[in-house]
């Protein structure tokens, strides 16, 4: 396979894979010690032709690649899309037009959730690949050969993957189901976090207004400082850290020092004197400007029995249209909508509702009921489900 390091030569490839109707994407790269990943390689192929693509050669200009990622005419398939597609943002500010994710296609022809790239090569080309250079350090040069290899297989495969699964979508009419999900990995905003949204990302139990307002405070600071300083939120502040001090709320550096989560000295570092000037500001504002607590829920739990016949009704419509149960809804998805029949969810939009969320909201309401058959799970109608509702 070809090692491209040259602007021209990139070019020459690009015009001659923008005569295809299709092109394979896949990329290397770092992110361990960074907020944004660090692109070391990038791997296409045709129906003929498969190259590699090294980004890190000193001046190289990658525009004709991406002018080739920004044609509609030619779809870019990729496996497992979401982090190649944030490279790609990062660096154009644009989502490659016409993406096409095997991953997701896969996914609703019975593959299961998540499926990897090796096993999906496996299953519909019985090929074995060898996957031992998988977390090698694509930064270094030159490339070994075993790299070479490793990465080429990663986008002449999925040009089979890509035909096959193409076909079992079209055979089971099933192409608004991945229309709705590449209707996500097309929008921007999937792969930018907005500092006043990263609090939004946090799974912790704020129960006071205050508190919150701190929190997100605290997120959208780190957020904007591990995006300005490239590297991972973590090595800014830990997530049990920014849960600790939303709620503490430390206004002098010996108060910082009594925390349990917060590193040793850290309350006399410049971080610290920005997070105090942030816990000021919440210190000082007024009822009127802290944000508003959802309204605590009362009525039926989520694990209790509503959400175990939700689940169980979940589990027989994945068996009967041969899909993963997850890929449809994910138990927090299931506690949500146990909790709100408005739940901002996918399994209540799009093609989940019409197979399964709609029945989701019958069992919850009593209109539907179940029966275990030697068939399996079959629903049926309760008749005097308004009765019931009344009786409660």
């Amino acid at each position: 396979m070809d090692l491209i390091v040259s602007t021209d030569v990139l070019a020459a490839f690009c015009e001659r894979a923008a005569k295809f109707d299709f092109v394979t994407v896949d990329t290397e790269f770092l992110r361990e010690t960074t907020y944004w990943p660090k692109l070391c390689l990038v791997q296409v192929a045709t129906d003929d032709e498969a190259v590699l693509i090294d980004p890190l050669v000193p001046g190289f200009d990658l525009s004709p690649f991406y002018d080739l990622l920004a044609n509609a005419a030619v779809t870019k398939v990729f496996h497992a899309a979401r982090q190649d597609i944030e490279i790609f943002v990062k660096a154009t500010g644009q989502v490659p037009e016409n993406i096409y994710d095997t991953q997701v296609a896969a996914s609703v022809c019975g593959f299961g959730d998540s499926v990897s790239y090796d096993n999906l090569v496996r299953a519909i080309t019985n090929v074995e690949l060898d996957k031992s250079s998988r977390f090698t350090d694509w930064s270094a040069r030159p490339l070994s050969e075993k790299q070479r290899l490793y990465a080429v297989a990663d986008v002449t495969h999925l040009r089979d993957i890509y035909r096959e699964l193409a076909k079992q979508v079209t055979a089971t009419r099933r192409g608004d189901w991945v229309e709705d999900e590449m209707a996500i990995l097309r929008s921007v905003d999937t792969y930018v976090t907005q500092p006043d949204q990263a609090w939004e990302r946090l799974k912790m139990k704020i129960s006071r207004p205050r508190d919150l307002a701190a929190l997100k405070l605290l997120a959208a600071w780190r957020e904007q400082r591990a995006q300005d300083s490239d590297q991972p939120r973590s090595r800014v502040l830990k997530d049990d850290v920014l849960s600790e001090l939303a709620t503490q709320r430390p206004l002098t550096a010996d108060a910082f020092e009594r925390l349990r989560a917060v590193p040793r000295g850290f309350g006399r570092s410049s971080a610290a004197a920005e997070i105090m000037a942030l816990l000021k500001d919440v210190e000082a504002m007024g009822k009127a400007e802290l944000p508003v607590m959802p309204e605590r829920y009362r009525g039926p739990s989520p694990k209790g029995a509503v959400g175990d016949l939700v689940r169980v009704l979940l589990k027989s419509v994945a068996e009967q249209h041969g899909v993963a149960a997850r890929i449809i809804a994910t138990s927090d998805e299931i506690d949500a909508l146990v909790l709100d029949d408005q739940a901002e969810v996918p399994a209540l939009k799009g093609w989940r509702r019409k197979l399964f969320g709609d029945k989701a909201l019958a069992i919850k309401h009593g209109r539907i009921g179940l029966v275990a058959t030697r068939k399996g799970i079959v629903e049926f109608a309760i008749k005097d489900h308004e009765d019931t509702a009344a009786a409660e």
